[in-house]
């Protein structure tokens, strides 16, 4: 991100720390249609779509005063909106074509170039927020996202407890929560990453 996006995305934050409108229709206006794009692009359907930017703004309004931004104001609302979509086919699972869901990590990957390039900054922030990691803690969540394991399955190879396991999971999702404004599921950072 280029230091006047991170002057502006600063400045943009604080005004909406102070109930300021004009800055979530400044936001809007520069972010709406990357958003809806990186939202049809997986769900194919206009109507669905656009609920869900909608959903996204009138949430990200109502977080307004605890807003922390560590990327940028545009990683945090592709974020925010892959995580929508997933979560809709998620919910949705049985009324949806099974393609779209089971593509899904693919048809994030392919978007277009503006979304591969919002992709891969959430990747790298992800990643540098994984290293900083205690280093048994980024292991046990290593081994829960890159391989898939089961938290039986990581205690055993660790030669640790199931609780230790989950701790060290639940320690992660937490720093990930906290730092991408959105609730992560193991299941979410492992398409989002495309390990």
């Amino acid at each position: 991100m280029t230091s006047n996006r991170k002057i502006k995305d600063t400045d943009l934050v604080k005004r909406l720390h102070n109930n300021d409108q004009a800055a979530l229709a400044i936001i809007y206006k520069e972010h709406w249609e990357i958003m809806y794009l990186a939202a049809y692009n997986l769900l194919r359907d206009k109507s669905i779509s656009e609920d869900i930017v909608q959903d996204v703004f009138v949430s990200f309004w109502q977080k307004r005063n605890t807003l922390e931004i560590k990327v940028s104001i545009r990683s945090y609302l592709y974020t925010s909106t892959t995580y929508k979509v997933y979560d809709y086919f998620r919910k949705n699972k049985k009324m949806i074509k099974e393609e779209l869901f089971n593509h899904f990590d693919e048809k994030v990957q392919v978007s277009n170039p503006e979304t591969k390039l919002m992709h891969k900054e959430l990747v790298g922030f992800i990643d540098s927020l994984i290293n900083q990691l205690p280093p048994k803690c980024k292991e046990v969540f290593k081994l829960s996202r890159e391989e898939q394991l089961t938290n039986q399955e990581i205690a055993q190879r660790l030669s640790v407890s199931k609780r230790t396991v989950e701790g060290h999971i639940t320690k992660a999702l937490m720093l990930l929560r906290n730092s991408l404004g959105v609730n992560v599921s193991i299941e979410f950072m492992s398409f989002i990453s495309n390990y």
